[in-house]
């Protein structure tokens, strides 16, 4: 009996070194954790449950009968974030560069199928490179295989990938296929295509860092929602964003504690609005002033500035926030912030999060840049996923709601459940200066008559009150008591019941 639990302790322990000292000092040389130290930073101590340490490929051309590591370089398992369970896979780099082989798959697919079937979140690692050519289309067929569980889970658990090394070709397209993606600042990339097959198609000259980095898919693609500056703060990101999400599509986000009085008055709030319209504000600072305790935990922050999006708490309960932002493009609505906004409000729609929207729009920003990129059709994505969410929605005109984007950003229209508006709130067609050209337009040669028109249009437009005769504005509001109003306003949507009419699925306009 004794050789038998020696033999075990043998084998685990050949297991945990992986592809061994030599390339896991490699790894530490990169900057980089090793799959396994990655786990025990993103887990709670000693709650990792490991599966298939002893699997290993079966794949006997090429020579490969002779290299079989234990485990197929990846480490599978669950494990709990904070006392609640996830499933979690993390690729090991130090086995084969991390490729994937039909068994590496059948390990992510086994824990995939587990979190579905249990309801718990599924977190990925990614650190690879990429298919293992060795095993020819077994590869090929192992992504597939992950592909379709990434479909199966959408919209039923959580699905986190964080790149940590490599991510290139048929692998991006898992990762795509989840609901955040962080990345390492200068360790970690992403692209379909490399920089060598780059400049061989294309003769463009690109570094890997440029193609796909961090900042790249940050900044300018959107593919990534965080980048940060390593491994381990990038796992404590990931722990801290989890505490904000529901296990699964059928349970509520969780509720925490919290110390923060919910009719705490901020009276800075009544000046953060500007008296001259056309001056910007941060609207990150009414966000922070709502929330409890100020935290905010902000999803894509670096790329369509002139939208925020991110969760907060207010009274413990998890709470979605679309905000226009008017320090950048006066909080317009363009394609990238359209796009941004809508694909987190289907998230929140999906897993029962409430959305409280902000609003300080004037439009959508014009010109044919926006034109021949499809703005219309981009547009219509966050209309139409505003529209579709039966989730609480409670929104709040701060300032400027005007045209297509007052309609877009929750309105009443679009069955938004509470909406509030500030004193210093303008819902009308257009601004002022626009409306009085066109409606008098026989009198443009008269500064003073259009003058005159502008200030009478002021006077019946350029407030919440025409709105809220008609019902569109449930009531004007103290922008100092926005946090009381609104965590009162979800408090009373908490046994919400809507349905959509039935449906194999919608097409949203893609």
């Amino acid at each position: 009996m004794k050789d038998i639990l020696s033999e075990l302790e043998d084998r685990r322990k050949d297991a945990r070194l992986g592809g061994g000292q030599r390339r896991i000092d490699a790894q530490h040389g990169r900057g980089k954790l090793t799959a396994r130290e990655r786990i025990e930073l993103l887990l709670d101590e000693d709650s990792f449950e490991e599966f298939d340490m002893f699997v290993s490929h079966r794949c006997t051309d090429f020579g490969m009968e002779n290299q079989r590591p234990a485990g197929d370089g990846v480490v599978t398992g669950w494990g709990t974030i904070n006392g609640r369970m996830v499933y979690v896979f993390s690729q090991d780099f130090t086995v084969l560069g991390g490729s994937v082989s039909a068994t590496h798959a059948m390990k992510i697919c086994k824990i995939m199928d587990m979190a579905m079937q249990n309801g718990a979140p599924v977190i990925g690692i990614n650190d690879s490179g990429g298919a293992r050519i060795q095993e020819g289309v077994d590869s090929l067929a192992g992504y597939g295989e992950v592909f379709e569980r990434n479909i199966m889970a959408s919209g039923v658990v959580p699905q986190i990938s964080v790149i940590m090394g490599p991510c290139a070709g048929g692998a991006v397209y898992s990762p795509a296929m989840t609901d955040f993606i962080f990345m390492v600042k200068d360790s970690s990339y992403m692209f379909v295509t490399g920089p060598d097959v780059v400049k061989t198609v294309t003769n463009e000259v690109v570094t890997a860092e440029e193609l796909g980095g961090a900042s790249t898919h940050t900044k300018k693609s959107s593919v990534a929602d965080g980048a940060f500056e390593n491994d381990v703060e990038a796992l404590a990101e990931v722990r801290r964003l989890v505490d904000f999400l529901p296990l699964n599509n059928r349970e509520k986000p969780p509720v925490r504690p919290f110390f923060d009085d919910v009719a705490r008055v901020e009276e800075s709030l009544d000046t953060l609005v500007p008296e001259n319209p056309n001056l910007p504000y941060d609207m990150k600072e009414l966000i922070l002033k709502m929330a409890d305790e100020g935290d905010f935990y902000e999803i894509q922050e670096e790329f369509a500035k002139n939208i925020i999006t991110g969760f907060i708490r207010l009274e413990g309960q998890t709470v979605g926030v679309v905000a226009n932002q008017p320090l950048v493009l006066a909080g317009v609505l363009d394609i990238d912030s359209a796009r941004k906004a809508a694909r987190f409000v289907r998230f929140c729609d999906a897993f029962e999060i409430p959305i409280l929207t902000l609003v300080d729009v004037p439009g959508f920003l014009p010109g044919t840049g926006q034109e021949y990129r499809g703005v219309i059709k981009h547009g219509a994505k966050l209309l139409f996923a505003y529209g579709e969410a039966t989730v609480p929605k409670v929104t709040v005109i701060t300032r400027k709601a005007y045209g297509g984007a007052y309609v877009v950003m929750a309105s009443k229209h679009l069955r938004a459940d509470v909406n509030y508006a500030w004193p210093t709130s303008e819902i009308a067609v257009m601004g002022a200066k626009g409306a009085t050209e066109i409606i008098h337009r026989a009198d443009l040669n008269d500064p003073e008559k259009i003058a005159a028109h502008a200030a009478e249009y002021e006077d019946r437009f350029a407030n919440p009150f025409v709105a809220a005769e008609r019902g569109f504005i449930d009531e004007v509001i103290q922008p100092r008591s926005t946090r009381r109003r609104v965590a009162r306003a979800f408090a009373s949507l908490r046994s919400k019941q809507s349905k959509m009419p039935w449906k194999k699925h919608d097409n949203i306009p893609l």
